[in-house]
């Protein structure tokens, strides 16, 4: 691997050599955070789900096999106290197949973890007001920290994201990049100084890359720094 862009949360696993990664741990080190993604629980507003323990034999999406999504959907299940896969009509689909089925009214509730504000998402929620709700799920973070650590964090989903009544807690998790503990320590330092060197270029292309600065790209626990990226970070 020379450079990847990975959920901290799966990152971690990697590095540990435990989920997906047992037995096999990745000698992989950080350039920065760079995000974070927001955990989205989007219900049917007529199903009377009020938390994630109520998802009990209903149909949910928990987003494509092995993405992000597909991660933390599981953990906050099982952090409610659910089998994902026996308590939970489960199925494994992208986005716009999600939506199509929240839609048609094939789905009961979705899952989804991603940057703000998500297109798909926002067009569900605005074009049939009341028709659907996101699930409040900052309450499972002490489940959550319990089994996997600090990867997780609490934040609000801001009532003027998706125009909701209200603000959502939820969880979230950061986005890092992810290179080689053997990558020379200048490389890294060059390519996290290009980082913020283009950042308005990079702004244009991915709309959250405004919201990074030197303070928070730093703050990639439980994955360590790159020498090299460190280097950066403290004016070297």
């Amino acid at each position: 691997m020379e450079i990847a862009f990975s959920l901290v949360d799966t990152a971690a696993d990697a590095s540990a050599g435990r989920g997906a990664f047992a037995g096999q741990p990745q000698p992989v080190r950080a350039l920065a955070r760079v995000y974070s993604n927001y955990t989205h629980v989007i219900v049917r507003a007529d199903a009377a789900i009020t938390s994630v323990a109520a998802l009990h034999g209903k149909r949910v999406s928990t987003g494509s096999p092995k993405s992000g999504t597909d991660v933390i959907a599981g953990r906050l299940l099982t952090a409610a106290g659910l089998d994902p896969e026996r308590d939970v009509r489960r199925a494994r689909l992208s986005l716009p197949e999600t939506v199509a089925r929240m839609r048609a009214g094939t789905l009961d509730a979705m899952f989804f973890s991603g940057g703000l504000p998500t297109p798909g998402i926002a067009d569900l929620l605005t074009s049939a007001p009341g028709r659907f709700a996101l699930l409040p799920v900052a309450d499972l973070i002490e489940p959550l920290g319990a089994a996997h650590g600090s990867v997780y964090t609490t934040a609000e989903l801001p009532r003027d994201t998706y125009d909701t009544p209200a603000g959502t807690p939820t969880v979230t998790v950061a986005n890092v990049i992810l290179v080689s503990a053997d990558m020379p320590d200048q490389l890294a330092y060059d390519l996290t100084r290009l980082l913020f060197t283009y950042q308005a270029d990079l702004a244009a292309v991915h709309p959250e890359a405004r919201n990074f600065d030197r303070q928070s790209a730093a703050g990639t626990d439980p994955i360590p720094l790159h020498p090299g990226a460190a280097r950066y970070y403290q004016g070297g």
